[in-house]
């Protein structure tokens, strides 16, 4: 990335993590400058990837080798495809974490659709839903980010469709994410509690168990409130219901205030503003068989569990109902699961940033390995922009902030799309500078309109 102080000594050092995936000069250079072209171009298109890159736009079929190395044309001495290069990521994702002097690992996990209403002629296309809850064609993908209080890192990422041949089911698909990342984490696990933070997709006993058998715990949003449970009641018996009569035996814990973007009371608009939190617990016992969706004998099993009510205070959000292995008796205890399911909303706008600021939705390959591809190289992009977003110490990330209409001052703290917006500006005047570089070395000079442009701009009279 051909920018200067921190960022151009931090470029080669984390792309040399994939390093191991290609076997040949050709293949390095085109990832390279693909990672490059997408974050300058903003988007997962081959055509503009090559545009944003100096190099392969000098190329008339620049688009087209952006295209051969995701479809596998051109990588016939590189291994370079979505498993392995969202693996190296996830290796890459695992060290940086390690690095952090910290007892506890956070994990969010959440699907993402890939929307596509558009599209026809593209793969396996299957139906998803848009933003307003109509069926549209695209795809899924699954995705974990883990996080301690001062690193991110992507640890996991896979597309997958109900319509491809040899798709099982989207449970089994949760399964694998669920076990390769822990796998991933066996360096740290010794040292760090993991404690995975799960959206209502994954209220599945199933997915709970599999959480549990490698010995991490869970946060989990309720979306199933008819399953059923034992409780105590208010004379201490246990008796038999479902979570909706759990809820109701709840008692308040604490208050907690967060920031939020929504509307109070008679507000016309949402906006961003402090809000109170009401958050009442109680204890429960869940009793599950081992072998829920899994081939073999399993045994019953009984386990303590907590459920947790957040009540957003003078809003009409429904309250959140979180169930947790976390014990949650006191003040602090309910605070805490509090402020981790808040940590999942930062994670959500990490897809957010994803799909708008790297074009997730553009990719138009037509073959599903090549799709896979495209958006693991996405993903790569990504990772090198949460990284240099870690700190604002920099003053190279306080100056693309800056760039990117970031105002300084006291509280606020830029965002990965406001950091990227000032990168996309820095390539594009290095971008622009090649042109006319090589303009003046095939021509001798610039055309005499263009000249004065510049010059005038220069001069501070534009």
């Amino acid at each position: 990335m051909e920018l200067t102080g921190a960022q151009m000594e931090l470029i080669p050092g984390y792309l040399a993590s994939f390093d191991t995936l290609i076997g040949d000069q050709r293949t390095r250079t085109t990832f390279r400058e693909t990672v490059k072209g997408i974050i300058a171009s903003g988007s997962l298109v081959c055509q503009r990837i090559a545009a944003h890159s100096a190099l392969l736009n000098q190329s008339k079929e620049g688009g087209q080798r952006v295209s051969r190395m995701a479809s596998a044309e051109s990588t016939k001495r590189s291994p370079l495809d979505a498993e392995s290069v969202t693996g190296a990521l996830r290796r890459r994702g695992v060290t940086h974490l390690a690095e952090v002097d910290t007892d506890e690992l956070w994990l969010v996990a959440d699907g993402s659709d890939l929307r596509k209403p558009y599209a026809r002629e593209m793969p396996n296309l299957m139906q998803v839903r848009d933003l307003r809850g109509n069926p549209v064609p695209g795809y899924r993908t699954l995705n974990v980010i883990g996080m301690t209080p001062s690193r991110r890192a992507i640890l996991y990422h896979r597309l997958f469709s109900s319509q491809e041949e040899g798709f099982v089911s989207e449970s089994l698909e949760v399964q694998h994410s669920l076990q390769t990342v822990s796998e991933s984490l066996a360096v740290v696990k010794p040292r760090m509690t993991v404690s995975w933070i799960l959206d209502r997709g994954f209220d599945d006993v199933a997915a709970w168990r599999t959480v549990w058998e490698q010995e991490e715990h869970l946060v989990c949003r309720v979306k199933h409130s008819e399953r059923l449970v034992r409780y105590q009641n208010d004379a201490g018996e246990w008796i038999e219901g479902d979570i909706a009569a759990v809820q109701s035996q709840l008692k308040p814990l604490a208050t907690a205030e967060t920031e939020m973007v929504v509307r109070r009371g008679r507000q016309k608009r949402a906006k961003r503003q402090r809000v109170k939190a009401q958050i009442r617990a109680g204890s429960f016992l869940l009793t599950y068989p081992t072998n829920v969706r899994r081939e073999g004998p399993g045994e019953m099993v009984q386990k303590r569990l907590w459920l947790v009510e957040v009540r957003v205070l003078d809003t009409s959000l429904e309250p959140w109902l979180l169930v947790t292995d976390w014990p949650v008796s006191d003040e602090d205890s309910a605070v805490r699961i509090f402020r981790m399911y808040r940590q999942r909303w930062a994670v959500e706008d990490s897809f957010q940033f994803v799909k708008d600021t790297l074009g997730w939705e553009d990719v138009q390959l037509l073959d599903m390995a090549g799709i896979r591809t495209m958006l693991a190289l996405g993903w790569v992009a990504a990772g090198f922009l949460y990284e240099l977003g870690i700190t604002l110490d920099w003053e190279e990330v306080r100056l693309l902030a800056r760039l990117g209409g970031w105002a300084e001052r006291k509280g606020n703290k830029p965002g990965k799309i406001v950091l990227t917006r000032g990168l996309r500006r820095v390539l594009d005047m290095l971008t622009t500078q090649a042109f006319l570089n090589q303009h003046r070395a095939e021509h001798g000079e610039l055309p005499p309109q263009i000249d004065d442009l510049i010059r005038s701009f220069r001069a501070g009279e534009l």
